[in-house]
């Protein structure tokens, strides 16, 4: 019988090797030192860092109305980078408005000093506490960065980020933070049906179990940053600021400057939205039709 089982966990053990002989290699972890930016990637169910060689450079200076959100969020990741306390940080609001940019404004600022971004998509937030593994002995800080990010109900990626931020029997790596955005203030669709579990006991509003659900996950983040719609005197800054950003000559007189801006107000108007978004979009578009005109 001994030898029975011991020829079976031999049999095993060359049926495992064979296996493994057909994976394709490991990949190696960026070199850091050299590397600013990576996105976690999946190679036949194995997990990996690919370096970003290009990572978008996007200044400070760039992004225009909105800087009660830029010093918000400068303050929190320079105290990260010079290793004091600093809070996971959640960007919400309008689409457009310059969330992700904000984030990848803080690589190009902070690069420098040691600042690192890693890029996970939805799907791979199951992966957190492997990709924290892999850094956490790093003496660079790292951001893990999700755009866009919002969940249906049960979503395993909903749960693995729960616990990522507050609530796994192991602490946070000290040298990691996560910074989502999404166009949802609690990254979950909101239904009106949820109103009617509202309770209301004496003079007190207590919500219901399915908001208090949603509410778990955005509370864990300790800094929120809400974004809003331009209106149309920001959306008229955020193109001239983008046409200077592609060297387009300012106007020469009234008229021409009336005509760039009412241009720009058509092309927000095709695009049925006011944003430094559009506003990019239309600099970009005027720049290239405009390219070697007097």
């Amino acid at each position: 019988m001994k030898n029975d089982v011991t020829t079976l966990l031999h049999r095993a053990e060359q049926v495992l090797a064979r296996v493994e002989a057909l994976l394709p290699p490991a990949v190696a972890d960026p070199d850091w030192k050299k590397v600013t930016a990576a996105r976690w990637r999946k190679r036949s169910g194995r997990g990996y860092l690919q370096p970003v060689a290009h990572p978008q450079a996007v200044a400070l200076s760039d992004l225009v109305a909105i800087d009660e959100q830029k010093k918000a969020i400068d303050q929190n990741t320079r105290q990260f980078v010079a290793g004091v306390p600093a809070n996971n940080v959640l960007l919400t609001g309008a689409r457009g408005t310059g969330k992700s940019s904000l984030v990848k404004a803080m690589l190009r600022k902070y690069a420098a000093k040691g600042l690192r971004l890693i890029e996970v998509e939805k799907m791979d937030l199951i992966d957190l506490p492997d990709i924290a593994e892999r850094i956490e002995t790093r003496p660079e800080r790292f951001i893990v960065f999700c755009d866009d990010l919002t969940f249906d109900a049960g979503e395993a990626g909903y749960k693995a980020l729960k616990v990522m931020l507050d609530g796994s029997i192991a602490g946070t790596a000290g040298n990691v933070l996560i910074y989502p955005t999404s166009n949802r203030r609690h990254m979950l669709p909101e239904y009106f049906a949820e109103n009617l579990e509202t309770k209301h006991i004496g003079a007190e509003v207590h919500p219901g179990e399915s908001v208090e659900e949603k509410i778990s996950l955005s509370e864990r983040f300790g800094v929120w940053i809400s974004f809003y719609p331009f209106g149309q005197d920001d959306y008229l800054v955020a193109v001239n600021a983008w046409l200077a950003h592609f060297a387009v000559a300012r106007p020469a007189s009234p008229r021409d400057h009336e005509s760039v801006t009412r241009e720009a107000l058509q092309f927000a108007i095709q695009r049925g939205s006011r944003s430094g978004r559009v506003a990019y979009q239309f600099a970009r578009d005027w720049a290239g039709r405009h390219a070697g005109k007097k």
